[in-house]
């Protein structure tokens, strides 16, 4: 039976953390004269999250169990022609839980806040700022018409904006926030352009209707061109999704973005924000079903992303950057499933990998805050025994993410690695290669990283660059985070182990998401495939231990454990043996180089331009002061016959008679 829930709950899950981010932001901080302290302002926003959490789980559990949707119109912001303009819900199973992940994520990088922030001045304001992320986030999610979505899409991108340069007096911050800005201005041009496409052909912004009219676009042409104007469509809006979820090569920007605190790493880089490309890309499904050109495409970028950004992370020493291109990598990997028509295998990575990617983010921060703020993990080593709970935690998700058999990120990435197998498009080829490649580089960067911080002889005493944190009490041995840092990194690490054992059988192969997400199996028939070899999540994990993936797996973990804890003089020769290759890498394929020397040098020179020549010469210097130094000559002359004298006027009336009697005598 299928049940409808009640808009005003629905509407109480974006608005508490709204309330809670007005309330810190405008009371807890100068701006509104410091009403409200440091307590009162992080209570008010966790309260906000936590009531959006409570509320989100109980619209899953209506949805899961009783069938419940929603899908209605809330508020009418305007009415252009036939074009209606609003704000609305469309809540079934992939809304729900993409709220779920979300409202969890943010309220573990809530707490979590309380004990990493507790030193810094903008305290108040940066619980504003993760509040009034989750309201855009859900926002986003929970849209019923593609207006909502891209009011979500660009407030996430604003308030990641605000958190990357968080720290508004460190210039590497700043350089990074315009970036991301910069960077995503790029992706949001195709995504507008799709979203007006779609509106100019269809007549309505609603997803239930632009569905319904989706087999009359994909008999359309784009005009002047013999392009399917479907194929047009999914590609500008996949360009949208190549900025937010950081796809080559608008993939510029996240790395860079760690230069904000590490719990927005972990909520924006690993959770949400990023995700919000994969989200939109499944919601589209009925449009990207009707284009094989789009599909392959995305499936080429993906693969591109999965592989070249795994080797990036290979040679990083910052623990979050490392983190960092290991995201890159896996939202590769998500992109590389869409592009296989295998959407709920994309979105289970999406939900598998927030948790125990945004439990990565949260333990290295806490390894950060255990050495007094040194994130070089050549300086680290031998950290369990100062730390254990982050070790412990640490290790799960770091065995998650390496796609370590019965744990939640074997599940989502062996059905990618499987959904690939299956296809038949152009570029699976390739991209099978990229992702088995990839995950013999996954294991070994993560492994690399994870004994470089936690095993072998400690190093943070020989650190060049330390500065001794006398002033705190710190002593100079590494210790334990506070209990509110730590149990965020608990409560993530147990559905980083346990989620994907649970949720695979309905999420891939049963009702989950019937009627949510669209495939057209005979076309595309990587799902129907999967779904014929599945019998259950353990007899999946006991057939892994044959198959290629994990043993790649096991061979980048061996490996990375020879190469640093065994023999450490091993990388330093190999890294003199192949040192152009290493540059490359180094200077990440050149890419900024590019970016900043020809794109934006190749951009301020074109302004110029049309500023020199369009602007100053042709408007200014032709059309302006040419008009008026053309009239300015004209009556010069004129005000020569105009003298003023009578016997002036006579002669000329004589002369023009006579001109006239000549031309008239001529004609005959």
């Amino acid at each position: 039976m299928s049940q409808t829930l009640s808009a005003s709950t629905l509407l109480a899950i974006p608005l508490a953390p709204l309330v809670g981010a007005v309330l810190a932001g405008v009371f807890g901080t100068k701006f509104g004269g410091n009403w409200i302290g440091r307590k009162l302002s992080h209570s008010f926003t966790i309260l906000g999250v936590f009531i959006a959490f409570v509320l989100s789980a109980m619209t899953l559990i209506s949805v899961v169990n009783d069938g419940a949707r929603f899908n209605e119109t809330i508020y009418t912001w305007m009415v252009v022609g036939g074009l209606k303009m609003e704000v609305g819900f469309l809540i079934d199973s992939l809304t729900a839980m993409m709220m779920c992940v979300v409202t969890f994520v943010s309220l573990m990088v809530h707490l979590y806040t309380v004990g990493y922030m507790e030193e810094d001045e903008g305290y108040n304001r940066f619980f504003a700022y993760i509040s009034l992320f989750t309201f855009s986030m859900l926002m986003l999610v929970m849209s019923n018409n593609l207006l909502q979505l891209f009011f979500g899409w660009e407030a996430v991108g604003l308030v990641s904006y605000l958190l990357i340069g968080f720290w508004f007096n460190k210039p590497t911050a700043i350089f990074a926030n315009m970036k991301a800005f910069l960077v995503n201005r790029v992706g949001d041009f195709g995504f507008i352009l799709g979203i007006g496409l779609i509106g100019a052909y269809t007549g309505s912004l609603n997803y239930t209707e632009i569905f319904a009219k989706s087999s009359d676009l994909s008999a359309l042409v784009f005009p002047g061109t013999d392009w399917m104007l479907v194929t047009v469509i999914c590609i500008c809006l996949f360009i949208g999704a190549m900025g937010k979820s950081a796809q080559f090569p608008l993939h510029v920007w996240l790395p860079d973005s760690m230069e904000g605190p590490t719990p927005i790493s972990a909520l924006i880089h690993a959770a949400t924000m990023v995700t919000a490309g994969i989200f939109m890309v499944s919601r589209m499904s009925p449009l990207f079903e009707l284009s094989d050109t789009a599909l392959n495409f995305i499936l080429v970028i993906g693969a591109i992303t999965a592989l070249f950004m795994g080797f990036l992370g290979i040679i990083q020493n910052d623990i979050k950057r490392v983190v960092a291109y290991s995201t890159l990598s896996q939202l590769g990997y998500m992109t590389v499933a869409l592009g296989v028509s295998a959407y709920s295998v994309a979105v289970f990575h999406l939900m598998t990998h927030a948790f125990f990617k945004a439990l990565l983010f949260l333990g290295a921060g806490s390894v950060i805050m255990g050495v007094h703020h040194n994130q070089d993990i050549r300086w680290m080593g031998g950290l369990r025994k100062y730390m254990p709970v982050t070790w412990i935690t640490s290790l799960l998700g770091s065995l998650a993410l390496i796609g370590t058999p019965f744990f939640s990120g074997f599940y989502s990435k062996d059905s990618i690695i499987e959904a690939v197998h299956a296809s038949h498009l152009p570029g699976a080829g390739f991209a099978n290669f990229a992702v088995l490649a990839g995950v013999f580089v996954t294991a070994f960067y993560s492994f690399r990283m994870y004994f470089l911080v936690f095993h072998g002889k400690e190093r943070f005493d020989q650190n060049p660059d330390a500065h001794h944190d006398h002033h705190h009490g710190h002593d100079a041995h590494p210790h334990e985070s506070p209990w509110v840092v730590w149990l965020p990194l608990v409560l993530l690490a147990i559905p980083s182990v346990l989620i994907g054992y649970f949720t695979i059988g309905p999420m891939l192969h049963g009702d989950f998401f019937k009627g949510v997400i669209f495939v057209n199996h005979e076309l595309h028939p990587a799902m129907k495939e999967l779904s014929g070899e599945f019998h259950g999540a353990a007899a999946m994990a006991m057939h892994s231990l044959t198959t290629l993936p994990l043993w790649l797996a096991i061979g980048g973990v061996l490996t990375s454990y020879v190469f640093y804890m065994m023999y450490p003089a091993v990388p330093a020769a190999i890294k003199r043996k192949v040192q152009p290759l290493y540059t490359l890498l180094e200077n990440k394929y050149y890419l900024d180089w590019i970016n900043e020397n020809i794109l934006a040098r190749g951009a301020r020179m074109l302004g110029m331009g049309l500023w020199k020549v369009g602007d100053q010469a042709v408007i200014d210097g032709a059309v302006v002061n040419g008009s008026w130094k053309l009239v300015g000559l004209f009556s010069g002359f004129v005000r020569k016959a105009q003298s003023g004298y009578l016997y002036h006027y006579a002669l000329i009336m004589i002369l023009g008679v006579f001109v006239l009697m000549t031309y008239f005598v001529w004609l005959k």
